[in-house]
């Protein structure tokens, strides 16, 4: 069992918890992330590891209510407890490989969305703390869904907001700040890491690549069983195929097909929905049959 250290809500449906993994905390890096479970028959949920402590051996993770799932793991109190958190899985980032005098000599922007703001705080972190901060963009709907802007600014060479109802920061889209930031404030970047919804990665690649800018994006977002084992995690990059969780979660933004990795999102949201119709049904005594078994 994993005990639960600190839980915190950061947004409607959102929420933060410190959970105790020593191993974990130890061998942790940016990029990586974990599979929770609750209970002993409950489904394998990867999370990516957005913070860790080494000395105090806890990780954290940030977990959004989209299902039954996770509601679940949004519940446990603190004090309560995961019944198994397996990891670190996947690649880190692969900065984390490079020498600290080439990091030192490049500009690195970071352009989070919405979730996605959570695991792009380790990364910026490290990079922080080997003497090389990064300029970061946070954006979000509004300012009520923005989460670790205190943490993000104490490691950031700079932090911009960016919200699309213009309640904080600069008004719009992250893409709009990140044109203003090169074409009217001078900012220069040698690479550009995005990580959020599927749809914001797919415009940032197309802006940075009409500035010739090398872009890195995350798609844990696709990853299912954290395995491979389960292929929903495929995705076409370039010319191949690869599986999210075991080959990422990090790849050329300029290569990947997001329209096809948005079908298959949406092909399992839909089966989601599906199932959380049946088990609705069920709890209130009605047969159902929504294609997955027989009855």
């Amino acid at each position: 069992m994993f005990e639960i250290v600190k839980r915190e809500v950061l947004a409607p449906n959102i929420v933060l918890t410190n959970v105790h993994a020593p191993r974990i905390a130890k061998s942790a890096k940016p990029g990586q992330f974990v599979i929770v479970r609750v209970g002993e028959k409950g489904e394998r949920i990867p999370l990516t590891i957005s913070d860790y402590d080494r000395q105090a051996g806890w990780i954290t993770l940030v977990t959004q209510v989209v299902g039954d799932s996770s509601r679940k793991i949004c519940e446990v109190p603190e004090g309560g407890s995961f019944t198994d958190v397996v990891g670190p899985l996947g690649h880190p980032s692969e900065f984390v490989y490079e020498s600290i005098d080439e990091l030192k000599g490049k500009n690195i922007l970071f352009i989070a969305g919405g979730l996605g703001t959570a695991p792009v705080y380790p990364q910026v972190k490290w990079l922080y703390e080997q003497g090389a901060p990064a300029d970061v963009i946070v954006g979000a709907k509004n300012k009520d869904l923005l989460i670790f802007q205190d943490e993000m600014k104490a490691v950031a060479k700079n932090l911009y907001i960016a919200t699309d109802d213009g309640s904080e920061g600069f008004h719009g889209m992250v893409t709009d700040c990140m044109k203003d930031l090169i074409d009217n404030q001078g900012k220069t970047y040698d690479v550009v890491v995005a990580i959020g919804p599927m749809i914001m990665m797919k415009f940032v690649a197309l802006t940075t690549k009409a500035y010739g800018i090398k872009t890195i994006v995350s798609l844990n977002s696709l990853m299912v069983d954290g395995t491979g084992m389960c292929g929903a995690c495929r995705v076409k990059v370039g010319d191949r195929i690869y599986f999210t969780c075991v080959d990422g979660p990090e790849f050329d933004g300029h290569l990947v097909d997001y329209d096809e990795a948005m079908r298959r999102q949406n092909m399992y949201k839909s089966l989601d929905s599906r199932i959380a119709k049946m088990e609705t049904q069920r709890a209130e005594g009605h047969k159902c049959n929504i294609g997955l078994d027989k009855e």
